[in-house]
């Protein structure tokens, strides 16, 4: 009988696309190694992003593939994630115990953006991942109340301020220091100031990714806030009309002129869901998310709805991800979330290496 080898099986492997990454298990980097004793055949995999529920389609997918192959009786897959850290934009490095930061942008305001960013956020962390939020949007800072959050975060010793929590994903916001009816009367150069000081002086636990909720436009704040924050990677959240599409290019544009690489854009609102009959339509348009990604050559990574329970639960201080876990809209935030982050884990890794604390003490 014609025994299988391991030639062979990397074949197969080769033939079993991620819809996450858009590559196959073998040039994706995943497979780590393959063994073949006795009739059983272990495969190690090593995907680049949170797969916990992944993993289990991905084992089903390896056993059909190899069912009809000689001289196997069990198949083992072993398939354990591992976030790396990617490589940013010019000469800066990834905050220490931070492995990637992800810029959610929308370059006009009014789109969802914050919204998209939390529930992206809390899928993350569905997944398994270690996630954080930074609200960026000085001027309207909206985590404390998405989030349901209040008071005022505490301080280390050394004079760090400790994120807050909300359900395992850390926050910080500069609406946890002032009053909620204060308004930020700051230039830009205040701006920047103040969001360089909330991730560098805030005393983050390890992270796989820190989601960063920039302001919207594509002034000089968000260009001098691209450039100073460390970033791995963009996402864009548009809805379908073409007002908010060219401002989505613009947004596209500052990304690609700083040398930010642009995940991926999120068409938001792109139907409405009838809360009384479930009807679904498209109110604002059809397919310009799918047209603007294929005219610039980046994924269309995901059309959320236009749902009332997305806006109820951000009224009410827990996202839509974590009170509906169930719900066909938070798959939908998952599937983008996987997405975004299959779409990361495929970019450069960064250079970058956290090195341990060296103390000497004499003894």
């Amino acid at each position: 009988m014609t025994q299988l080898t391991e030639s062979r099986v990397r074949e197969i492997l080769s033939g079993i696309n991620d819809p996450n990454t858009g590559t196959d298990l073998v040039s994706s980097g995943w497979l780590r190694g393959i063994g073949i004793h006795e009739g059983n055949l272990s495969i190690e995999l090593r995907p680049g992003y949170p797969a916990d529920q992944y993993c289990e389609q991905l084992r089903a997918a390896i056993d059909t593939a190899l069912q009809d192959q000689p001289g196997i009786d069990q198949v083992l897959v072993n398939c354990n994630w591992q976030v790396a850290s990617h490589k940013v934009q010019g000469e800066l490095s990834p905050p220490d115990g931070i492995s990637n930061i992800i810029a959610v942008a929308s370059a006009k305001g009014g789109v969802g953006k914050s919204t998209t960013a939390v529930n992206l956020a809390f899928a993350l962390h569905a997944e398994g991942a270690r996630t954080g939020i930074l609200d960026a949007d000085i001027y309207g800072p909206s985590m404390p109340r998405m989030l349901g959050i209040s008071g005022k975060p505490e301080v280390t010793n050394d004079k760090r301020l400790l994120p807050m929590d909300a359900g395992g994903v850390q926050v910080m916001s500069i609406g946890f220091l002032v009053e909620e009816d204060t308004p930020m009367i700051w230039r830009g150069p205040m701006v920047t100031s103040a969001l360089q000081q909330l991730l560098t002086e805030t005393d983050w636990k390890p992270l796989d990714y820190l989601v960063v909720d920039l302001p919207p436009g594509t002034g000089d704040i968000q260009l001098t806030l691209a450039q100073k924050i460390p970033v791995a990677g963009a996402v864009i959240v548009t809805t379908p009309q073409d007002i908010a599409l060219l401002d989505a290019v613009r947004g596209l544009q500052m990304f690609r002129r700083v040398e930010i690489p642009v995940l991926g854009i999120v068409e938001n609102m792109s139907t409405h869901i009838c809360s009384h009959c479930g009807h679904e339509e498209a109110l604002f348009g059809q397919g310009g998310g799918a047209d603007m990604a294929e005219q610039y050559r980046i994924p269309l990574l995901g059309q959320l709805p236009l749902d009332v329970r997305i806006r109820r639960q951000a009224d009410q201080g827990l996202p839509l991800v974590a009170a509906e876990p169930d719900s066909e809209v938070a798959q939908k935030y998952r599937a983008l979330a996987l997405r975004t982050a299959g779409e990361l884990s495929q970019q450069a890794k960064s250079r970058h290496i956290n090195l341990p604390n060296i103390v000497i003490q004499n003894s």
